[in-house]
């Protein structure tokens, strides 16, 4: 029996994907009966030819299955997450469950939550409130605008993916449309407050280092008289 599209990504046939795709006009962004795309399954396995040739062909590197997981909670290695990240995987989004795929790869590909930390660092919320109980310090226009253009990368990613599996199943995406939306929404609404408790986070620090400084200065002073 020859493979499907599906077994030959993740086999890293590119032959016969090519053949898939050309010959029989397959969408590289097929979901198969669990919503698994070839793209996941190349991913997956770290076949990276077959990824790079799936892109080609407009395969989506933030594609989402049912659970909301994109190729880039399926890496193995990271070779593989650095490839998806560079070809623009956005690592700082959640899936229907709220995990991002730092958090889902950390329990057993640590080594990769860990590159994909480092890559991307984005500290999470502070516990302490604000400082000094003032009111939240502003993010600036370029993190505000760095974050709307995430947000956004991610919400198209995803109307994307909902329209082409409802157009394949036949069916209007309206209610699917609506949930990802409202998602986009709440994810924009938790990445202000992260911004904003980083930035009283940092205002705390400088006023500590301040303090610090004050005191050195007063011992000194006190040292001369």
């Amino acid at each position: 029996m020859e493979k499907n599209i599906w077994v030959a990504a993740g086999d890293g046939d590119l032959a016969r994907v090519k053949e898939l795709v050309e010959q029989q006009s397959l969408d590289p962004n097929i979901p198969d009966p669990f919503t698994y795309t070839p793209m996941h399954a190349a991913a997956s396995y770290g076949q990276l030819a077959v990824l790079e040739y799936l892109i080609s062909r407009g395969g989506n590197v933030n594609v989402t299955d049912e659970d909301g997981d994109t190729p880039l909670y399926t890496v193995e290695n990271v070779e593989t997450a650095r490839f998806l990240v560079d070809q623009g995987a956005i690592v700082h989004r959640r899936n229907k469950e709220g995990v991002s795929p730092i958090e889902h790869l950390s329990e057993d590909f640590p080594h990769i939550a860990s590159f994909l930390q480092d890559l991307h660092p984005h500290p999470a919320p502070s516990t302490n409130g604000h400082l000094n109980g003032g009111p939240p310090q502003s993010p600036s226009q370029h993190q505000q605008n760095a974050a709307s253009e995430q947000l956004t990368d991610a919400l198209m990613a995803s109307v994307e993916d909902i329209m082409h599996r409802a157009a394949a199943e036949g069916r209007e995406p309206d209610d699917e449309l609506r949930e990802a939306v409202g998602r986009a929404v709440l994810e924009g609404v938790v990445t202000g407050y992260q911004m904003t408790t980083d930035n009283d986070t940092d205002t705390a620090q400088d006023a500590r280092e301040d303090a610090a400084k004050r005191a050195r200065t007063d011992e000194g002073g006190d040292q001369t008289h």
